[in-house]
């Protein structure tokens, strides 16, 4: 069994904070496929279900942020699970709007919720980093990530929700470059040869052809002269 975490606080207050958007990921997970409904347990919201081959739980812990850890480690504990099988979802300041990167153990970079998952499962576990960007200034960081995503914010917000959400499979299999291809193929997708076609000839129907020199030769030698 693997255990996927979205970190964020609880309640409707919070629902759309740029805080939550590991919430957000996992209920975009669940929703398309096919979990089982959330309930209580581990002082946390829990579904289970399948990815690829793999039994998934869901976990998003009803403890406020900076115990987070508290949850977690009770599901691994009661699962018999090592830290290794635990993924965390989390917004991060350090990546810019739409960036997503996957991590394998690391620091927790100040983050409250992390902090404390080390704490309580130590800091070997895997990540996904979900980008928020930064307000420039730390003493505006608080204020920044306790509010909503801006309405401006929606495309992006959209697109890495449904490229983590159709990526989730490989995750749970341990394959983070394929788990990244289906991330980028949502929020960086490649232009086709189609639209790369259509863009040189539109490029060239706005040169114009250089007019036909009509002039005789004796006209061409007097102009030369002139």
């Amino acid at each position: 069994m693997k255990l996927f975490v979205g970190l964020g606080n609880p309640g409707q207050k919070y629902a759309r904070n740029r805080h939550n958007i590991g919430f957000m990921a996992l209920d975009r997970i669940a929703d398309d496929h096919g979990f089982r409904p959330w309930k209580s347990k581990f002082q946390a919201e829990i579904a289970e279900g399948r990815l690829g081959s793999e039994k998934v739980l869901l976990i998003k812990p009803q403890t406020f942020m900076n115990r987070s850890g508290q949850s977690v480690g009770e599901a691994m504990r009661f699962y018999k699970l090592d830290s290794t099988d635990v993924t965390v979802f989390h917004d991060e300041l350090d990546l810019a709007p739409g960036k997503v990167r996957a991590k394998a153990g690391g620091g927790h970079a100040g983050h409250n919720g992390l902090r404390s998952i080390h704490d309580h499962i130590s800091p070997a576990y895997d990540r996904v980093r979900l980008g928020i960007g930064h307000p420039g200034r730390k003493e505006l960081v608080s204020p920044y990530v306790l509010s909503d995503f801006a309405k401006a914010d929606s495309d992006w917000l959209e697109d890495v929700l449904r490229g983590v959400s159709e990526g989730a499979g490989h995750l749970a299999d341990g394959d983070g470059g394929k788990f990244m291809n289906a991330v980028a193929l949502r929020t960086a997708p490649p232009r086709s040869s189609k639209t790369a076609a259509a863009s040189s000839k539109s490029v060239a129907a706005a040169t114009p052809e250089p007019e036909a020199d009509t002039r005789s030769a004796m006209q061409k030698l007097m102009d030369k002269f002139k």
